[in-house]
């Protein structure tokens, strides 16, 4: 534990941001970090609660051991504290800045409002790490002669692949895309997490004798035959990208997109990737976000920074609470009013909305047709409004794996959602010696979901190839 007394003597702190009027200027993260001394005070609070639920199976899914650092942020061991957090997370630096923190929910300090500030401390020490040297390729002392190959290098994908590499395996991993990280490159925004995080992470691994194929799209222009013909296992960690399609009237309409497709389109000229033929821009247009979660909040920052005269998001469920009934939810993640950083930026927001349809001339949309709901969520007759919109972007989930290419060649069985069959233990597919993990065998899910399925996996495919494994689970 950190302090004995110190939840009792030191509130809780948090990060603080650019004002919402400088950062919107721009794509880098914003977030002003703490000094050394205000992290170890806030460190410092986490108390001896006997059950650490933070850590639990209702916080952190990847178990971190967040009192144990805690601890030794407190008593300036960073390095430690490194070890300790790297024993169970290989990306602190990504889950530090984009992870929702269900841990914080989790600590008993959050009874009274007030948790540990988990996801700083957890931030600080990945960004200290690196500030000092001390993160370094963990080359195998020898190999095994196996060869395994991944497909996808979002964070399942790289997680899996880092750890299948330290053990003394071959890896390769395909990844369609230019460069690595899947959806945490190409559909989180940078002024969330900055892509160089990734790129120092690939050089790592990279080192640690992980190769990386880029342009090569398994199940396009490199089939699932070749691939378990010339490996010894085969692990699929494509993600959950086919969106939620609500076959709206008028979706059709010059000016509707789907979200991610307008996310990725943004980040790849961000990243000085080379321009759309048809770029999507929310510069002097009035923008409709349909949907409530991160992707859609992804959205609503995006149009502001490309300069939107204004942004509406659009959420059928009605207005949460301002806080949760601890006795009734706690430690579990609660439903209440919260705000993003991007809606803070100067979002209208809609609740118990429903949208009827996209309305448009002459081909192209001018508005969102809604109506209000009951507590069923049904349109309520009489109460039909209309958004005045120039862009309309459709964030209301993602339905599972995309089905061609890679998932139909590869044969395996699939569940009533659309998600790869296989269980939690072995990761294994109808298929002999194919693997999945990640959003494509759990459906669409948290970066720390995907961290602890390829962790997992990896585990599975050692002790599939080796007969057991000295990796954690």
């Amino acid at each position: 534990m950190g302090k004995v007394t110190g939840f009792l003597e030191i509130d809780r702190r948090e990060s603080k941001y650019q004002p919402a009027s400088d950062r919107i200027r721009h794509f880098r993260e914003f977030v002003l970090p703490m000094d050394e001394k205000d992290v170890r005070e806030q460190a410092s609070r986490c108390m001896d609660c006997g059950i650490p639920y933070c850590h639990g199976p209702t916080g952190c899914p990847i178990h971190n051991q967040i009192p144990d650092w805690n601890d030794l942020v407190y008593q300036d061991d960073w390095q430690l504290a490194l070890d300790n957090l790297h024993s169970t997370n290989n990306f602190p630096e990504f889950t530090g800045r984009i992870c929702p923190a269900p841990c914080e929910e989790a600590c008993t300090l959050n009874l009274e409002n007030s948790p540990v500030t988990i996801k700083t401390i957890e931030q600080a020490i990945a960004d200290t790490g690196w500030k000092n040297g001390w993160i370094r390729p963990e080359a195998p002392e020898k190999l095994t002669g196996k060869r395994v190959a991944v497909i996808g290098s979002g964070p399942a994908g790289l997680a899996a692949a880092q750890q299948l590499a330290r053990v003394g395996h071959e890896v390769h991993v395909f990844e369609r895309e230019p460069r690595a990280g899947g959806l945490l490159r190409y559909g989180i925004p940078d002024f969330k997490m900055e892509k160089h995080h990734i790129d120092r992470r690939v050089a790592q691994m990279t080192a640690e004798g992980v190769t990386f194929h880029y342009g090569v799209n398994i199940g396009v222009t490199k089939s699932v035959d070749d691939l378990k013909r010339d490996f010894d296992a085969v692990l699929m960690a494509g993600g959950a990208e086919a969106p939620r399609d609500p076959e709206l009237p008028g979706q059709e309409l010059e000016g509707a997109h789907f979200a991610m497709p307008y996310l990725v389109q943004s980040n790849r000229r961000v990243g000085g990737e080379p321009e759309a033929e048809r770029p999507v821009l929310a510069g002097g247009k009035n923008v409709v976000v349909i949907g409530g979660g991160d992707t859609a909040s992804d959205c609503v920052g995006t149009a502001f920074r490309q300069g939107a005269l204004s942004v509406t998001q659009l959420d059928i469920r009605p207005r949460p609470p301002e806080l949760e009934d601890k006795l009734v939810i706690w430690p579990y993640w609660p439903t209440k009013f919260r705000t993003s950083s991007s809606q803070a930026e100067g979002a209208d927001r809609e609740f118990q909305a429903a949208t009827l349809g996209v309305v448009g001339k002459n081909g192209r949309v001018t508005g969102v047709q809604c109506a209000r709901v009951d507590e069923k969520r049904r349109p309520i007759a009489g109460t039909e409004f209309i958004i005045k919109a120039d862009l309309v972007f459709l964030a209301i989930g993602f339905a599972g794996p995309v089905k061609e290419g890679l998932v139909a060649q590869s044969g395996a069985a699939l569940d009533k959602r659309g998600n790869v069959v296989a269980n939690d233990e072995n990761y294994l597919t109808s298929q002999e010696k194919v693997f999945v993990a990640g959003d494509m065998r759990r459906g669409q899910s948290l970066v720390v979901w995907a961290i602890r399925e390829g962790r997992q996996a990896a585990r599975a495919i050692d002790e599939f190839l080796m007969g057991s494994s000295v990796l954690p689970r």
